[in-house]
């Protein structure tokens, strides 16, 4: 899998399960949420579109305020098919996500493991799901990790690479700072060559930004981990192309309420591991 474009080819092909055609979306709905956790200088805002189709739902997050207010309603009752040709990127991928969310769902044969995400404050959740998206870049060996460029600026990300000695450029197309003043570069293309791995968001999938890095982790043979609120069904796809390992978190998001929840993780080459003990620190490697 070279693309994404090729990627759906194959899924209009029936390559991984039901005609794309006669699947049809029957929920389209979007999240929109402002957040600065406590103790925490800064804040941030998410908006979502998510599909359902059968049990499945697949998302896409976008700039708020950038959807169409009518985006929803043209989605519901149209089929997957007709959605993979929408003009809407966000549409396109979330339909995308809810397939493949519907046809290889996050299980151990698909080659998930699932992990879970604790009770807690906001806070103490976005920490558990750091620990988890850090420990999937490797640690030891030659292919130990030094400097990361992080596509996609989550304090609580950056806190557990500062946590483990690990030295990182941030990048995001919004700018700004990060929580320790560090300065957000705006185009990570020029970034890449300096850094020995990729940390990068699933966000890139809807803005475009996502086959120029899995180009440059093909060619050098450098980690790609990708983070995945956005497209968690599609990422596990590419594993092997490019991508080492994924974190994929299909709705509900760990930021939408405080009680425990699940996270599926997938790594190149590996069966599905032991499932961490409750508090986030991990049984097996």
């Amino acid at each position: 899998m070279r693309s994404v474009a090729e990627l759906v080819a194959r899924v209009r092909a029936g390559e991984y399960g039901p005609d794309p055609a006669r699947e049809r979306i029957s929920v389209a709905f979007v999240t929109s949420q402002a957040v600065r956790h406590r103790g925490r200088g800064t804040g941030y805002r998410n908006e979502v579109l998510s599909l359902r189709l059968a049990a499945a739902v697949g998302s896409c997050a976008v700039e708020p305020g950038t959807l169409p207010g009518g985006a929803p309603e043209e989605c519901v009752g149209a089929s997957v098919a007709e959605l993979l040709d929408h003009p809407l990127a966000a549409v396109r991928t979330a339909a995308l996500d809810a397939y493949l969310g519907h046809a290889l769902p996050h299980t151990p044969e698909h080659g998930a493991t699932p992990y879970p995400l604790p009770a807690g404050t906001s806070l103490a959740r976005s920490r558990a799901r750091a620990r988890a998206v850090a420990a999937l870049l490797p640690d030891d060996g030659p292919a130990a990790v030094r400097r990361v460029l992080v596509v996609g600026v989550v304090n609580s990300l950056l806190e557990q690479l500062r946590e483990r000695g690990l030295a990182y450029v941030p990048c995001d197309l919004k700018g700004g700072r990060t929580e320790w003043g560090e300065p957000v570069r705006t185009d990570a293309a020029p970034e890449a060559d300096g850094c020995d791995a990729l940390l990068v968001s699933g966000m890139t999938l809807g803005n475009g930004t996502f086959e120029p890095l899995l180009a440059h982790a093909r060619a050098t043979g450098k980690p790609l981990v990708m983070f995945a609120q956005t497209g968690s069904a599609v990422l596990p796809r590419f594993l092997g192309a490019g991508v080492t390992a994924v974190s994929a978190e299909p709705y509900p998001f760990f930021w939408l309420d405080g009680g425990p929840g699940l996270l599926y993780r997938y790594r190149l080459g590996r069966r599905p591991e032991r499932q961490p003990i409750p508090d986030g620190t991990e049984s097996a490697r």
